[in-house]
């Protein structure tokens, strides 16, 4: 099996998943909730057993100044709303005015108030949490690999590899959120960070086997060695996130409306890692070594290139 051989398909796969998102994250924006916004979500159930719909609820919220509001079913007896910071007083007076306007007696499930400036906070430390994720991984990488030569590329494609899986997971958040109306909250850069984890983990094994591979066929090519170690790891790599993304996706069908969000976005994230490890990370080192870019604008030598 020769799969460094068609690494540029395996390129212009990525791109063919990463570029809708990104192009969803630039024309829709990535849906923010309250926790890096700052606002209010109040969570509540109609007793009576159907919820009124969404357009009907923005109405009530037009008198109660809270127009700039969005409403979202939960189940068929219940509904979230998405507001500016909303005080107990309001608070209290919407709840009593929906349960004279829809003759129902209403239980608040959850009620959660954050402020501009926490809100503020919590996306500067959710950026620069992610940012010292990735360079704390390739000085490690950098380091465990120091016997290798150009150990420092091993680092760089694995941060590569992992902002592939960033960037697959934040652009469908961003398509998602669009058309369903999830928002990314702090439980969505819990799954980033894992996702984060679960990429470099995986890389790190088929590394490791090249390294190994390095210094017992010293006769054959990088490319051949690099082959040879990734299929070599091919069925250790999709067995071991098999397990995890079936388990994933039990939870995703059956746990419930509260976690399926989370669950989905770790779902992505792992499938995405698990594909980054075989077929960019190792491929972007070979393009490296061989310093393939001198051929990528002279169709002549292209062939020839790939075929190597």
């Amino acid at each position: 099996m020769n799969i460094i051989k068609h690494r540029y398909l395996y390129f212009a796969i990525s791109l063919l998943v990463i570029v809708p998102g990104i192009i969803a994250l630039i024309v829709w924006g990535l849906p923010l909730a309250i926790d890096f916004t700052g606002g209010s979500m109040l969570e509540v159930k109609f007793d009576s057993g159907t919820a009124p719909q969404p357009a009907q609820v923005y109405e009530l919220l037009n008198t109660e100044g809270l127009a700039d509001s969005t409403v979202q079913s939960a189940g068929t007896d219940g509904i979230i709303i998405r507001s500016k910071e909303m005080s107990e007083e309001v608070k209290a007076k919407l709840i009593n005015d929906m349960q004279t306007a829809y003759n129902s007696k209403i239980t608040i499930n959850s009620f959660e108030s954050v402020g501009p400036t926490v809100g503020q906070e919590v996306t500067k430390r959710a950026v620069l949490a992610v940012a010292l994720a990735a360079l704390a991984i390739i000085l490690y990488i950098t380091f465990a690999f120091r016997g290798v030569q150009h150990s420092f590329r091993y680092g760089t494609a694995a941060i590569l590899a992992m902002l592939h899986d960033v960037l697959v997971v934040v652009g469908m958040e961003a398509l998602v959120g669009h058309f369903v109306n999830w928002e990314a909250d702090s439980m969505f850069l819990t799954a980033v960070l894992t996702v984060i984890g679960f990429s470099v983990h995986d890389t790190i094994v088929v590394f490791d086997r090249i390294r190994e591979n390095s210094a017992i066929y010293r006769k054959l090519s990088f490319t051949e060695v690099v082959n040879h170690s990734t299929v070599q790891t091919l069925a250790r790599s999709i067995n071991t996130q098999l397990t995890v993304m079936l388990c994933l996706l039990a939870m995703a069908l059956f746990g419930g409306v509260t976690i399926r969000h989370f669950v989905t976005i770790l779902l992505i994230g792992v499938f995405s890692g698990t594909y980054s490890s075989i077929f960019n990370a190792s491929p972007i080192l070979v393009v490296w070594e061989n310093h393939e870019w001198r051929y990528w604008f002279h169709p002549d030598q292209w062939k020839a290139m790939i075929e190597k």
